[in-house]
């Protein structure tokens, strides 16, 4: 028997576990990713690109589609798709497991100050000029055009476009990973003093907060909003791990059991 897997996606942690299931023979694997990287990595498995249409629309493809399984791997941000993924397994009576990788915890040396939302990060930097990193791709830097007062670095993977209405702003297009010397090198280049982060987790864009600490530069984090609480697991290898588990053991039923 063949299981239909449905991976939400869009981080290096779906792309591999795509890869991990999609070489069983009982498997079936589709990767949905939001379309908001212009253009993604290779994924090597089919893929889909765009909303649902909320929790509706996804309830609705997963039915007309016989999914058997449901796996949450984006991006510990991502609340709202994961709040939808939890309401549609909910409405079809679909399995679904979700990727929660760790956040990072402050270190020693560490200068971090931490804020709920994005709107907190800007009125954290305060009202005086400063030379500020944002490292929170381009959905979330629109946010900053409130503090006209700084001198932004922007790091994106795609173009912000269109670009800050503020008098001074570098644009940076890059893909991790990021080393932590190639980070220290930037900061110092660049004379950052403040850098905007949101607590990601995994060790791909750890480096800008490791060369922080050594240089003893303020880092705002962004708090992880709440995720749905759904089985799940830290690491790829454990959540295929989970996965198997349910596909050897039979957890996973015929679709038609479940009246889709």
């Amino acid at each position: 028997m063949t299981h239909r897997i449905l991976i939400l996606g869009g981080t290096t942690e779906a792309r591999q576990l795509a890869g991990k299931l999609a070489a069983r023979a009982d498997t079936s694997v589709t990767l949905s990713l939001a379309g908001r990287t212009e253009s993604p990595v290779a994924q090597g498995v089919p893929v889909r690109v765009g909303g649902f249409g909320g929790a509706g629309g996804l309830a609705a493809y997963l039915r007309q589609n016989q999914i058997d399984l449901l796996i949450d791997a984006t991006h510990p941000y991502a609340a709202q798709i994961s709040a939808n993924g939890a309401e549609a397994a909910r409405m079809t009576g679909v399995t679904i497991v979700a990727l929660r990788r760790p956040g990072w915890d402050p270190a020693e040396g560490d200068r971090w100050m931490l804020v709920d939302r994005v709107a907190s990060a800007v009125t954290a930097l305060g009202s005086m000029p400063r030379r500020v990193f944002l490292a929170l791709g381009r959905q979330e830097v629109a946010a900053f055009e409130a503090a006209p007062q700084h001198h932004y670095l922007i790091r994106s993977v795609d173009p912000v476009e269109p670009r800050l209405a503020v008098p001074d702003a570098t644009y940076l297009l890059a893909r991790g990973p990021f080393h932590e010397a190639d980070e220290r090198a930037l900061l110092e280049s660049r004379g950052i003093e403040v850098v905007v982060s949101k607590n990601s987790g995994g060790e791909a864009t750890y480096g800008k907060i490791a060369a922080a600490r050594a240089l003893g530069i303020e880092v705002v984090m962004i708090r992880r909003p709440a995720l749905p609480d759904v089985a799940s697991a830290e690491t790829v290898d454990a959540l295929a791990a989970m996965v198997d588990h349910f596909l050897v053991g039979h957890v996973l039923g015929p679709a038609a059991e479940r009246g889709v």
